[in-house]
């Protein structure tokens, strides 16, 4: 073999092995974020992600030509209910469900609010007094108050607290809380706090045979779905929510729900209308016409970020390429963080919540930390001066905050990665993280 033969196989072997390991395209994915141009690092992701340019420009372009109401015979009326329509079935497709068990609304905690009141108000076996609900103390608000609410209503709720020692779940744990009228299990996919993913099938699946088959769960996969592929069905889940603007997408909320479940909720719109009219019943006012369109470019995007990984296919094998490859890049990106947080743990009191291991099967890229004798107030305004964009506060997690006795902290300083955050970006950040603390 000659050296150009050597160097042709060496070349072919090198794309197979990048291709095997799913490398992300991070220059390309930048230039589709037009806010990344700008001076700042951003790191506050998982409060929302920066929006795709072809998501904003599918919302214009609504605006400007089809913002009419739906449901008339004129032709600008079809055009805009179709454009509605090729929206929701994206949203289908974002998480692995079909679209007739899609709701969209305002947010998340719009979502599983409605979503509470619809289970009360159910014409079939709606949640009564003497029921029992059970949440967790590490989700956000938005789906612990909702089912809190429900004890006006005679509803008994119980909390599933993370272990101490570990800071994770245990269903032997939940095994004790769950009886007979145990009829939902609210617990979240990551947290918000934490970054630590926690097995939802397997929770999923726990809790459907505790159960008896009368038991469903809610899901809350809002700090889960940026980072890595949502498939609902695979996972068995009864109901999901997700905030698409934290998923590179426009400001609305993704509420999933099996066909069947949906049909049993109550009516929370108008009066008239009929139980099998979903989502309506469901959407009070409707859903925004306008930033539902705005919908299938996240899915584009994902499907050409998974071309650019080496995928082929449909495009939910496209999607899980691209999270694939996701997943590898987040992880390389925020270990050397962890690593400078884990060395300041020995120096300057410095400590890291959750699982401090960056590999993707067990944490998402979303670090927090307090320093001792500190307030986690006091810090991130020392990086805005180096323009990092970071947070400190509870997060809407504040159960979680009290029972791990920060509040007096101002909870935690949380430094949230997105697949466009760069090693460069994270190297500055040390650098400038290290003066600080």
């Amino acid at each position: 073999m000659d050296s150009n033969q050597a160097s042709a196989v060496a070349a072919t072997v090198a794309v197979k092995d990048n291709r095997a390991v799913r490398r992300l395209d991070v220059d390309f994915a930048r230039s589709q974020f037009p806010a990344l141009a700008g001076d700042w690092i951003l790191l506050d992701n998982a409060g929302g992600s920066q929006v795709l340019r072809a998501v904003a420009d599918r919302v214009r372009d609504y605006l400007l030509s089809t913002s009419v109401q739906l449901g008339a015979t004129y032709d600008v009326s079809r055009q805009a209910g179709e454009r509605v329509q090729e929206g929701v079935r994206a949203a289908a497709t974002l998480i692995g469900a079909d679209p007739d068990e899609i709701v969209l609304g305002s947010s998340s905690t719009q979502l599983v609010s409605n979503l509470a009141r619809a289970l009360a108000l159910a014409e079939d076996n709606p949640l009564q007094p003497g029921d029992e609900v059970v949440v967790t103390n590490a989700d956000h608000e938005a789906n612990i108050t909702p089912w809190l609410r429900l004890e006006e209503r005679g509803v008994s709720v119980k909390v599933w607290r993370l272990r101490t020692d570990t800071l994770t779940f245990d269903l032997d744990d939940l095994d004790a809380l769950m009886t007979p009228r145990t009829r939902l299990v609210a617990f979240t996919q990551a947290t918000n706090i934490l970054g630590t993913i926690h097995p939802v099938a397997e929770i999923t699946r726990f809790v459907h045979e505790r159960g008896a088959g009368r038991a469903k769960v809610v899901v809350d996969g809002v700090a889960f779905a940026p980072h890595r592929l949502v498939d609902v069905h695979a996972w068995d889940v009864d109901f999901y929510v997700l905030s698409l603007y934290k998923v590179f997408g426009p400001h609305i909320g993704l509420l999933y729900g099996k066909r069947e479940h949906l049909a049993g909720l109550g009516n929370i719109n108008h009066v008239f209308l009929a139980p099998d009219a979903i989502p309506y019943k469901l959407q009070p006012g409707n859903l925004n016409f306008e930033l539902t369109y705005g919908l299938p470019a996240i899915v584009e995007y994902l499907e050409e970020l998974g071309r650019r990984a080496g995928g082929e296919g449909s495009t939910r094998e496209l999607m899980a390429t691209a999270f694939e490859a996701i997943a590898r890049h987040e992880s390389e990106t925020v270990a050397p963080l962890l690593k400078l947080l884990e060395l300041l743990g020995k120096t300057e009191g410095v400590r890291v919540l959750g699982n401090p291991d960056p590999a993707p099967e067990g944490r998402v890229a979303t670090v927090s930390f307090v320093v001792e004798g500190r307030k986690s107030s006091e810090i991130p305004p020392e990086l805005d001066r180096h323009r990092i964009g970071v947070r400190y506060g509870d997060f809407h997690a504040r159960r979680l905050i009290q029972d791990l006795g920060l509040t007096e902290r101002n909870g935690v300083v949380r430094i949230s990665l997105a697949h466009y955050n760069t090693a460069k970006e994270i190297a500055y950040l040390t650098d400038r993280l290290s003066g600080v603390l």
